[in-house]
């Protein structure tokens, strides 16, 4: 074991050196515990749950094991609608709307995801997670500190190396290395210029050499192969996702593992039509015609309550054509199974034999 995994599994103090990712949509607590039970860290995604339902699944966490427990936030900074951009949205959406009937008024108020807040601040000093982690930057430092004072070890997603080195300076005690494999959300958070991401086995070394903090690697990682090149590169662990989706224990909607489970699942490309923020998914009808990156979008997280009308009245009709279905590059090679077995198929490529599973 190297010491970076060593440092990092002093940090998360799991048996191994394993972060299950947070999946918003496609898991709640019962793969969280899956996860933790296996030896490795598991993860509830709160930025879509309102505050009741966040404590209700930690509670739930809490009720069927003791292990440490990561929770997640978006650290975004919300948007101001604007209105003739949100008008050119709509605009631009208007063929799918007449299609299946649809207006303006299906359009629901609020919702979509929430930056983290006081509120949210609140909840991690009263459960003290072991880990909190963030998608987009970390928050103030105001908000920062509270979450530090709970005793949380704090991580974020880094997408370059200047984003890497900011989440380090700015108090991150570990950073993940996403790569552009990596399914769902991007976590930039310093530029929009798609130009700057980078595969995970060009990102990975590249910042390992940049901080001193322990790097975990994401993107890409499904199999036995891509964990022990993570570990050949310097990775202190690794962050599953898509190799969790057909997982025993997720919840995935049956459209969205079918997929999973098709040739489709081998075009893979980063859009913004969902939320407004870059997202890796399965293409679908709704790409490829409304454009993978439209210039119309609002920004993340504005774009979601006009689009999630579609995926619903598609979803009706027994259709993923309009759905976000979230991917990495590597989802033709994601295995069904408990949690734990796909962990252990995963885990057995790691060159440290002092945490494989015993």
């Amino acid at each position: 074991m190297n010491s970076d995994t060593k440092r990092l599994l002093q940090l998360i103090r799991t048996r191994l050196p394993l972060i299950q990712a947070p999946m918003a949509g496609v898991q709640g607590s019962r793969l969280a515990v899956a996860a933790c039970r296996a030896g490795a860290l598991g993860s509830l995604p709160a930025a879509m749950l309102p505050a009741e339902r966040l404590c209700a699944e930690i509670e739930a966490v809490r009720r069927q094991t003791g292990q440490p427990l990561n929770i997640n936030f978006f650290a975004h900074k919300q948007p101001q609608p604007d209105a003739a951009q949100q008008a050119a949205w709509l605009q631009a959406l208007q063929p799918f709307y007449r299609e299946f009937g649809l207006s303006g008024a299906d359009i629901a108020a609020g919702g979509g995801r929430q930056p983290f807040g006081e509120e949210q601040a609140e909840i991690v000093l009263r459960y003290r997670p072991r880990v909190v982690s963030f998608h987009f930057g970390l928050p103030d430092r105001v908000l920062l500190d509270k979450v530090k004072s709970s005793g949380a070890v704090v991580m974020s997603s880094a997408t370059t190396v200047e984003e890497a080195r900011r989440l380090e300076a700015d108090g991150a005690d570990i950073v993940i290395a996403q790569g552009l494999e990596a399914g769902g959300h991007r976590g930039m958070f310093l530029s929009r210029d798609l130009t700057t991401q980078s595969g995970t086995f060009s990102l990975l070394p590249q910042v390992c050499a940049a901080v001193k903090v322990p790097v975990v690697a994401a993107g890409g990682i499904c199999n036995a192969a891509t964990a022990r090149a993570a570990c050949d590169l310097g990775a202190a662990g690794i962050q599953i996702g898509t190799a969790l989706m057909l997982a025993d224990e997720a919840d995935t909607p049956p459209l969205h593992r079918a997929a999973l489970q098709s040739s489709r699942a081998e075009h893979t490309a980063l859009t913004n039509l969902f939320s407004g923020g870059f997202a890796r998914g399965i293409v679908n009808r709704f790409i490829r015609e409304a454009g993978f990156v439209n210039p119309a979008v609002p920004p993340f997280p504005l774009a979601q309550a006009a689009a999630a009308p579609l995926k619903a009245a598609a979803e009706a009709q027994g259709s993923d054509e309009f759905s976000s279905l979230w991917a990495g590059q590597n989802a033709p090679l994601a295995e069904t199974g408990s949690a734990a077995e796909i962990i252990g198929r995963i885990m057995a490529g790691w060159n440290g034999p002092a945490v494989m599973p015993a």
